[in-house]
């Protein structure tokens, strides 16, 4: 029997809600209203709604928030992430949730991001608790533990339940996100976050406003990512006739160049997906024109992607003082690793990042995995 739209949601809504607890980021308002403080939109929400992301929702005065399961999971390279300065080669056991406070038409991660808005969205929850993901991660060998699929910061009291766990077992901890924070949110996640990669998806009030959102936040999140020595690295895909200009990839690249200019940016190609069809697939030829504008603003590491094999060494790590290619890559497959303590073999430049293991992950699998377990002690 096929339900109506109204009726998935409500069921999905209602599914989700037996798997909550209470949240950390928010303040409680007069009449039961609360205050949410996990992403920049700070939802007010009133006694029996839900904010913006339709996972947080206000129960009597009390946030109600997700925990106990994960809408996707499996073992990723960590290049995926994609992070190019932490970890070469590392596997990253990624999990998800349902939800995100945006709603980009382009979005390749749909099927859980938007399951609470788009009943066409399949992806259901599976319980678990975090040992079962540490275990998980532990047995197939992934050194990071990533929260993605979804947004992340409106799940981050059950990546941090998650993360203190990880840390006990000497996990890496991640975020991919939008960036679309708050400062109480960065302070909350910090102690526990290693690496964090933001979607700079555009430099216009407008470009953000068309996915929900607005810039200037995810601008501050980047600033605050820095500022408490977070690893960070970004990402823009590049949309042709939604982000595409000289003028605003040149703003991306100076904003960017003014906060650090080893900040490693990923510029990566759009592919027609979800109910962004009408606009063109990005070209090679887009993607160089972005790389040399970011070389001219003064970005050191710049990193083309989505265009597997199409521009050579570009898509390695090379030394900004001799240009020597000190980590080499084809798509997610790291190629080879040359860094001695973090430092160009020739002339000793060293290279930011965080690098682990010298050459622990040349030419592993990149192929992602797809993880199943079973909760209690009989994880597999």
């Amino acid at each position: 029997m096929i339900m109506p739209i109204q009726q998935k949601k409500s069921a999905l809504s209602e599914v989700l809600s037996t798997r909550t607890t209470e949240g950390v980021l928010y303040e409680k308002l007069e009449d039961k209203a609360l205050r949410c403080f996990a992403c920049g939109h700070r939802c007010k929400i009133l006694s029996g709604l839900e904010g913006i992301c339709k996972v947080r929702y206000n129960e009597d005065g009390i946030l109600r928030v997700p925990r106990g399961y994960v809408g996707a999971l499996q073992v990723d390279p960590i290049e995926k992430k994609p992070f190019f300065h932490a970890y070469p080669g590392a596997l990253a056991l990624s999990f998800g949730m349902l939800g995100c406070d945006y709603h980009c038409g382009y979005c390749q991660n749909w099927v859980t991001s938007q399951a609470l808005r788009d009943p066409v969205a399949g992806a259901l929850p599976e319980d678990v608790e975090p040992a079962d993901l540490v275990r998980a991660a532990k047995r197939l060998g992934a050194t990071v533990i990533t929260s993605t699929y979804n947004e992340p910061l409106i799940t981050s009291e059950w990546a941090v339940e998650i993360f203190r766990e990880a840390k006990k077992a000497d996990l890496v901890c991640s975020y991919v996100s939008n960036g679309n924070a708050t400062p109480e949110a960065l302070e909350f996640i910090a102690p526990w976050v290693d690496l964090y990669k933001v979607d700079l998806k555009g430099f216009t009030q407008k470009a953000y406003r068309d996915l929900g959102g607005q810039l200037e936040p995810v601008l501050e999140t980047i600033r605050g990512l820095k500022q408490r020595g977070i690893w960070l690295e970004i990402v823009t895909l590049i949309v042709p006739g939604f982000n595409d200009s000289d003028e605003e990839l040149t703003n991306i690249a100076e904003f960017l160049c003014g906060v650090d200019p080893d900040i490693p940016w990923h510029i990566t190609a759009f592919h027609q997906d979800y109910k962004m069809t009408r606009n063109a697939n990005t070209d090679a030829g887009t993607l160089m024109r972005a790389y040399q504008i970011g070389r001219r603003a003064g970005l050191r590491y710049i990193y083309p992607g989505n265009i597997p094999g199409g521009f050579g060494e570009l898509e390695g790590t090379h030394c900004p003082k001799c240009q020597a290619l000190v980590v080499g890559r084809t798509g997610f497959r790291v190629t080879s690793y040359h860094l001695i303590d973090g430092r160009c073999p020739d002339c000793s430049t060293l290279i930011p990042g965080v690098w682990g293991s010298a050459g622990a992950g040349v030419n592993r699998s990149a192929v992602p995995r797809p993880v199943h377990i079973q909760t209690g002690a009989g994880s597999r």
